[in-house]
C-alpha cells in the first residue's frame, strides 16, 4: 500500500493533460482496490477543480462496480448461494455503501412480525393467510403499479423502504420470511410473472405477491401458460433456485435501464448477468 503522501501526489495526476499519464494514474489506482474508495472520496469533497472531480466519480464507480463482481463471482461460487445475500449485492451496484447487516435486520423485523402471529400446528392455508395479512394488510406492502419498471424494484432496500415492488422483489421478501419461519414455500419463475410455491407434493399451491398473496392452483397455473400460449414446462410449476431468481432481477434491470436509455448501466448489469450464466 502507498503511504498517505504518495496516494495524494498520484491522486493529483489524475488531471493531468497527457492521457497517457492519466491512464497509468488510473490503473495503478484501481490495482491498489476498494479499500482506497474512501480517500478518494475525501478527496472528491475536498477538491473545487471539477475535471478532477469527474475523474476522481468515475474511477470510485469502476472501483465500486469492479467489488459487485468480485461478490457475485464468490456468491455464485459459494455452495449454499444465500438469496439475501445474493440481492445484497445487486443492491450495492446502485447502493455501494448498504450494509449486508442492514438488510438482515429489516427482514428478520419482517419475520418478528408474522412470527406473533404464528401458533402451533398450523395448516398451510392458514400459515398463508397470516403471512398475506402481515405483509399486505399489516405493512403494506404492495405492487408499484404506477412505476413497474422501475429500477427502484430490483433494489430490496428501496422495496423495503417503499413498501412497493415487482412480483419477484415482493415474492423475494416474502419467501425470505417464510424461510425463517421454516414454512416451504419457494420461487417459480414464470414468463411474464414470478410467483411462489407452498411445496407440499400433490397438494402443492400457488402465491402471488404482487396481487396480495392471492392463492392459485396447478389447474390455474395451466390455464395462465396457456392463455400466453405457452407450452408447459415443468421449470414453470416446480421451486427455482437462488441463483435463477438473482438472474431475473439482473434481467429486470436490464429491462429498466433500456426504457430509461441508460446504456451505459445496461451494459454493467449485462455484465453481471454473464458473470451468473458463466
Amino acid at each position: 500500500m502507498l503511504s498517505p503522501a504518495q496516494l495524494d501526489a498520484l491522486i493529483s495526476l489524475l488531471d493531468d493533460s497527457d492521457m497517457e499519464v492519466k491512464q497509468h494514474v488510473r490503473e495503478k489506482l484501481i490495482d491498489l482496490g476498494a479499500a482506497v474508495i474512501p480517500v478518494l472520496e475525501q478527496k472528491w469533497e475536498e477538491s473545487f477543480n471539477p475535471v478532477l472531480q469527474k475523474e476522481l466519480e468515475d474511477l470510485v464507480h469502476d472501483l465500486q462496480f469492479g467489488l459487485v463482481k468480485q461478490r457475485l463471482t464468490a456468491w455464485k461460487e459459494c455452495q449454499e448461494q444465500d438469496l439475501l445475500e445474493g440481492l445484497w449485492i445487486l443492491n450495492t451496484y446502485q447502493y455501494p455503501d448498504l450494509e449486508l447487516e442492514t438488510l438482515q435486520a429489516s427482514v428478520h423485523q419482517l419475520y418478528v412480525e408474522a412470527w406473533t402471529y404464528f401458533a402451533k400446528d398450523l395448516q398451510p392455508l392458514d400459515q398463508v393467510k397470516i403471512l398475506n395479512h402481515v405483509f399486505f394488510k399489516q405493512l403494506q406492502f404492495s405492487g408499484n403499479t404506477k412505476n413497474f419498471h422501475s429500477p427502484s424494484n430490483s433494489m430490496l432496500s428501496m422495496v423495503l423502504e417503499s413498501k412497493k415492488g415487482n412480483p419477484i422483489s415482493l415474492c423475494s421478501l416474502y419467501l425470505l420470511v417464510a424461510k425463517k419461519l421454516k414454512l416451504p414455500i419457494y420461487g417459480v419463475n414464470l414468463p411474464n410473472l414470478f410467483v411462489l410455491i407452498y411445496n407440499q407434493g400433490e397438494d402443492s399451491f400457488y402465491i402471488n405477491a404482487f396481487n396480495k398473496g392471492v392463492i392459485f392452483s396447478r389447474g390455474d397455473l395451466s390455464n395462465y401458460l396457456e392463455q400466453l400460449k405457452i407450452e408447459p414446462q415443468p421449470a414453470f410449476f416446480d421451486p427455482c433456485s437462488h441463483l435463477a431468481i438473482v438472474m431475473r432481477f439482473l434481467k429486470n434491470l436490464t429491462s429498466a435501464f433500456e426504457k430509461l436509455g441508460e446504456t451505459d448501466k445496461v451494459d454493467e448489469v449485462l455484465e453481471l448477468l454473464r458473470i451468473l450464466e458463466d
